[in-house]
């Protein structure tokens, strides 16, 4: 059903549905003079993709927080809104980007603009360390994954976000809670007051290379190859996040089972 993916979307994937669960086009860093054909691919296959007849769904995040003004729009199968409710086989799923809940980006936005930039940077040097492992036959390393867990550590005392968003699944009657913006892919299940509850994160494209996938009754975290010798390691953590969120009907859409 859904993916949300790593770089170039394969040929073979024909989804039904495609949710593309915000932080897509990075407004805050975006720039008219740089836009790759690599980024172009993308956006080409899921017009493609709308063409073909598949329902895609652009949910927004804080990085396209500029989108927001436009949540409700519908042209034909292709949808921008700030959350979306599916009927999958006969359980309720929430899918939403996550940063609602964060803290940082609620009372600090202009912390958290900065902490971008710096993010880009680390980026940028990583990639540089990575082409000189990859000359050396050593395995890739992610310098902002093993930065991000110590700062996460370090801020646990002020909200665990999977606990948040997993016990509002639960007070809201949903089965299954699907969200992005801390970047941990993860399939788990948690349980809140006798109510069972399946978290999913979808990780990223950038450093995990992960994406959610829906196929014959069951979800799975698809992980591109990282190169031949290995793959990106999938880390489950916990992030930083509060606050609440309005509640009025969302788009409930029947999936039959297949």
């Amino acid at each position: 059903m859904p993916r949300q993916g790593a770089g170039e979307l394969p040929d073979g994937i024909d989804p039904k549905i495609l949710v593309l669960n915000g932080d897509i086009i990075d407004i805050w860093q975006f720039s008219k003079r740089y836009f790759p054909k690599s980024h172009t691919k993308v956006i080409r296959k899921v017009l493609k993709m709308i063409g073909k007849g598949t329902e895609v769904y652009y949910l927004t995040g804080n990085h396209d927080e500029a989108l927001r003004k436009y949540a409700g729009f519908e042209l034909s199968n292709f949808t921008i809104d700030n959350k979306l409710i599916l009927e999958v086989d006969g359980k309720r799923h929430w899918f939403f980007h996550g940063d609602v809940y964060d803290v940082t980006m609620k009372n600090s936005k202009w912390l958290a603009k900065l902490g971008g930039k710096g993010y880009d940077i680390l980026i940028i040097i990583n990639r540089l360390v990575n082409n000189i492992l990859e000359k050396m036959g050593r395995e890739k390393m992610s310098f902002s994954k093993k930065v991000k867990q110590g700062v996460k550590k370090a801020v646990s005392f002020i909200s665990d976000f999977e606990q948040t968003v997993a016990e509002i699944a639960a007070e809201k009657e949903f089965d299954v809670v699907c969200c992005g913006h801390i970047h941990q892919p993860v399939i788990k299940e948690m349980a809140f007051g006798g109510r069972k509850i399946t978290y999913l994160n979808s990780g990223d494209w950038v450093e995990s290379l992960t994406a959610l996938e829906y196929t014959k009754g069951d979800w799975s975290l698809y992980v591109h190859p990282v190169s031949k010798a290995s793959r990106q390691q999938v880390v489950a953590s916990e992030e930083e996040e509060e606050g609440g969120i309005e509640w009025p009907d969302g788009k409930v859409i029947s999936f039959p089972s297949i």
